[in-house]
Parts: structure tokens; sequence; C-alpha cells
């Protein structure tokens, strides 16, 4: 398969592209930070150096690609979860606008396959409206939406000690995304608890 991950340098990017390979998917792998791309190369990807919210460049670089299905995993969150409130509204634009250029550059490709991250909980920072709307333009267009835990482990803003539920190992939640890439569609939960049931 060939797979077009959109923010293969984030938290759950980078661990993906090492599952994507393994499972013999052909990968793109887009950043927006030129000094990424070397690594990704050295990774095994194709590097596609490109912002989410330069629709006509995106649209280019899914075209010339041409996957069987586009994984967005793309947000703008800071390093420092005391800062995240300060993030609120950047993270909002990659929901509204960089979702919506992502679901265009699809349809501009005759992508089949689209898959966007969200997020379990529905109340508190980071819920409300463009969340909502996020995840139906998603399931509109025939994608899949992974709602996931709050990340804990390595490099997370919970390296030491678990948050409250609903939450996720980051490397479990890698894991469990890779069954998702062919299917199927709709709106799906990826967390500790819903594991245990």
């Amino acid at each position: 398969m060939k797979i077009f991950l959109a923010g293969a340098t984030g938290i759950i990017g980078l661990r993906l592209l090492p599952l994507m390979l393994a499972d013999g998917h052909a990968v793109a792998a887009m950043t927006r930070t030129r000094t990424k791309v070397e690594g990704l190369r050295a990774a095994g990807v194709t590097p596609i150096l490109c912002d989410v919210f330069d629709r006509d460049s995106l649209i280019a670089a899914v075209k010339g690609f041409r996957p069987d299905v586009i994984v967005h995993q793309v947000t703008d969150l800071p390093d420092e979860l005391d800062r995240l409130a300060d993030f609120l509204p950047r993270n909002n634009r990659v929901r509204s606008e960089g979702t919506r250029n992502l679901l265009d550059a699809a349809q501009a490709a005759d992508t089949p396959g689209f898959l966007a991250q969200s997020i379990a909980w529905r109340t508190g920072p980071g819920t409300g409206p463009i969340l909502d709307a996020h995840e139906n333009s998603v399931v509109a267009a025939g994608g899949t939406v992974l709602r996931y835990g709050l990340f804990y482990g390595p490099e997370t803003f919970f390296e030491s000690e678990p948050p409250p539920h609903p939450r996720i190992h980051v490397d479990a939640a890698a894991r469990r995304t890779t069954p998702f890439l062919a299917g199927p569609r709709g709106i799906f939960t990826i967390t500790e608890e819903d594991a245990a049931t």
C-alpha cells in the first residue's frame, strides 16, 4: 500500500513510520521542517517538505505520490503542557483548515483512504465545534477517525506517570493505528479502557 503520512515527525508519526515500513508499505512522509527531511530519507521513506496550510503545494505533493491512503497525524502542540492553552488556536487551525486541505488533496488525487487523528475526551481544552467539524468532515468523506486517549510515555506530556483516563501509551497507540490503514471507516476509540473491554 502507498501511504501519505502527514505529520510524520510528530509523536505518533515517528512511531508509525517503522511499523508501516515493516509491513511493506511505501511511505511519503510529510514534514514542514526542512531540517527533518534528511532524517526521513535515511529512515527509508520519501520525504515531503510541505506545510498543511499550503493547499496548492499539498495537493501537488499528494497527486505526485498517488497514495492509497492519507494519514492525518498533524498537530500543532507545545513541548510543555503548561503552554497548551497558547497553542489551542493553532491546533484548531490544523483541525479546520489543515483537515480541509488534506481532504481536498485526497479528492484531487483520487485517494480512496483517509485516516485522521482525534481525541477521546469530549470536554475540556481542544474540544467543541471545531473538533466536531473535523471529525464529521472526515467521516462524510468516507474516512476513519481515531479518537486517541491522552498519550503517555517517552516524549509526551506524561513521561513519568500515566495521566487520568482516557489514556493510552504512545507506543501502543501507534501499534493499534496500523490495522485501520485499510479501514474500516467511521469513528473508533484508541484507549486502554476500550482495549480492556
